[in-house]
């Protein structure tokens, strides 16, 4: 059986350990081509994993304009998302990104 015709499976996985690890991809294909024989390390995975604060949590008052509140509504159920819990989501996603970038600029 030559290299071309072996399964898949017979193929050993290069494991990513690092999210700088994986390229740019110019189109599905080329990213489906890298997936075929790539995989992420499992400490990689777990690392992403979203452990929930256990603490109690409080509750405030934020007032919108409307039509704003009604667009974030709209991207929350067509993601099947909680709208409250999809900005909480996204205001932890961006404090984390300006806590990197307040980091980076204080080295």
């Amino acid at each position: 059986m030559s290299a071309d015709t072996r399964p898949l499976n017979d193929f050993p996985m290069n494991s990513i350990s690092n999210w700088s690890q994986i390229p740019v991809f110019a189109d599905e294909q080329a990213e489906a081509q890298f997936w075929e024989n790539h995989e992420l390390d499992a400490r990689l995975m777990q690392a992403c994993v979203h452990e929930p604060d256990s603490r109690e949590s409080t509750t405030i008052t934020l007032r919108f304009d409307p039509r704003m509140l009604s667009r974030i509504k709209r991207v929350a159920r067509s993601r099947y998302l909680n709208y409250q819990s999809m900005m909480k989501q996204w205001l932890a996603e961006r404090l984390e990104e300006e806590i990197r970038r307040q980091d980076s600029v204080n080295r």
